[in-house]
């Protein structure tokens, strides 16, 4: 190369540089024929792809429009069928409509036709009316007011015998009332002055200080409680009442005598026959002290001195008699001082009253032991004692056994009653006085016509609710009289039980 000139070289460098730059014409035409190539392929790829989604979305938007307008029409057909039943009911109440009128006009001529008539017979019952008038007049030969003059009187002097009859009626009432009245007043003013004392009821319940003692009181095989048992005549009980046992007897005397030493050998600890008999000796004997100074104490504050020792003592054993809860003792008491004061204000033998009034329990005390009533084993045993014949009468006739010889024995009747049946004077036990109750509840409630009853004020009240449809006035008044005269046949109660009979109206109304 050193030998070629300079033109040469450069020829062959000029030549060099076209060869260079055909070559990359024809790589950059071909590079770019095959790019437009490439272009032009996916071009129409996405064109298909265009149209067949196009293509697709025609095909959707026919399906949608197609069912639109099947829907349409559907809705169109349901429409135009109901507006065809609408019109058909339509069609339909325009033909009652025109029926009603139609029967309306017919009852309206049928109206007017029978008021024609009616007005007819009127006519007719005036001009009758005006005949029979002149025809009476005519026979009885009087003027309408010489008529009516005589009718006037004739009603007058009926209503003067009614008024006689109904003032006479008016005072026989005012007298019951006022002879009421006055029983009551002198109730309630004996009630007031009546001497208080507290219900006593004697109890058999002995308390122990541990289960243990339970054994101790039974021994070995039984032997201390057979002991206890036949010494003192009573049966002791050992239950499963925690820590207590019962002591049961007939007599309540003997059964406080064996309650007493009971208590007492619980104390001392020491239980066996033997101290056992030792223990209910001396308890005896202090019982019989009790019984002594209780009859004494008794008749002190009735005020009724020089009665035999015999009776004071029989007279302190009410001391551990009970009825209903009332101590017969105080009870006794109290209806001495109420006869008292009844045959004060009547004038009465006060002392035969006071005597009376406090033995004509007397019997009760011995009634366990003896055959008969206690009114007439108390009578009995007054006058082998040297007790008054009319004190005698009153203890024998206080229940209607004997006939009452005196005033004196109906006061001391009079003062027993107002004694047991005053409020609070005697009480029940829980149980019996649930049952007392529910009884009477149901008692009214069996009566036909009841809806609600209650029974009040301890028992003393029952107050019944009715039905006001089911029962009226004079019903209610009958259903009163029904009941209570089946609380008497069916129930036994101290003192008395009052009926009311409820009958309530309502009439409700609101104001809008």
């Amino acid at each position: 190369m050193n030998g070629l000139s300079p033109l040469v070289l450069i020829l062959l460098i000029v030549f060099d540089i076209l060869i260079v730059v055909g070559v990359a014409y024809f790589a950059t035409r071909f590079l770019l024929d095959r790019f437009k190539k490439e272009e032009s392929a996916k071009l129409e790829v996405v064109l298909s792809n265009a149209k067949e989604k196009a293509r697709t979305i025609e095909l959707e938007a026919k399906d949608k429009a197609l069912k639109s307008l099947q829907e349409g029409e559907s809705e169109i057909n349901r429409r135009r069928q109901e507006l065809s039943r609408e019109e058909e009911r339509l069609q339909k109440r325009r033909a009652e409509l025109d029926h009603k009128v139609e029967r309306l006009e017919q009852r309206e001529i049928a109206l007017n036709k029978r008021q024609s008539s009616v007005d007819k017979r009127v006519n007719d019952v005036e001009k009758m009316y005006n005949d029979q008038l002149v025809e009476l007049q005519r026979v009885s030969q009087m003027t309408v007011e010489e008529a009516r003059k005589e009718l006037l009187e004739s009603a007058e002097k009926e209503a003067r015998n009614d008024m006689a009859r109904i003032i006479r009626q008016i005072e026989a009432e005012a007298r019951q009332e006022g002879e009421k009245r006055a029983r009551e007043l002198i109730a309630d003013a004996i009630q007031r002055v009546a001497s208080e004392h507290v219900s006593e009821v004697t109890t058999s319940l002995v308390s122990l200080p541990n289960e243990e003692m339970k054994g101790r009181i039974v021994g070995r095989n039984g032997r201390n409680i057979r002991a206890f048992e036949q010494a003192a005549g009573v049966d002791v009980i050992v239950d499963d009442t925690p820590e207590a046992v019962t002591v049961s007897c007939f007599d309540p005397v003997r059964r406080e005598v064996a309650r007493r030493a009971l208590d007492r050998l619980i104390l001392d600890g020491r239980i066996h026959p033997a101290h056992i008999e030792k223990i209910l000796a001396e308890e005896q004997r202090e019982v019989d002290r009790a019984i002594v100074e209780a009859g004494e104490q008794a008749a002190y504050e009735a005020n009724v001195p020089g009665l035999h020792p015999e009776i004071l003592k029989v007279l302190g054993r009410l001391r551990y008699r009970t009825s209903y809860g009332q101590n017969q003792l105080a009870h006794a008491v109290e209806v001495s001082k109420l006869a008292a004061i009844i045959a004060l204000e009547l004038g009465a033998d006060v002392e035969t009253c006071k005597a009376g009034g406090l033995l004509h329990d007397l019997g009760k005390a011995m009634d366990h032991n003896t055959e008969g009533t206690h009114a007439s084993i108390g009578a009995e045993f007054a006058r082998r004692h040297g007790v008054n014949v009319k004190v005698v009468n009153t203890i024998a006739s206080h229940h209607h056994e004997v006939e009452q010889e005196s005033v004196e024995a109906v006061i001391v009747e009079a003062a027993d009653a107002i004694s047991g049946a005053r409020p609070g004077a005697r009480r029940e036990d829980l149980e019996q006085y649930i049952k007392r109750l529910r009884a009477l509840e149901d008692i009214a409630n069996s009566q036909k016509g009841v809806s609600q009853s209650y029974a009040i004020q301890a028992g003393r009240e029952v107050r019944i609710i009715v039905r006001p449809e089911d029962v009226d006035d004079l019903a209610a008044t009958r259903l009163a009289r029904d009941i209570a005269r089946k609380i008497e046949e069916t129930m036994q109660y101290p003192g008395q039980i009052k009926v009311t009979v409820i009958r309530e109206t309502r009439a409700v109304d609101y104001a809008k």
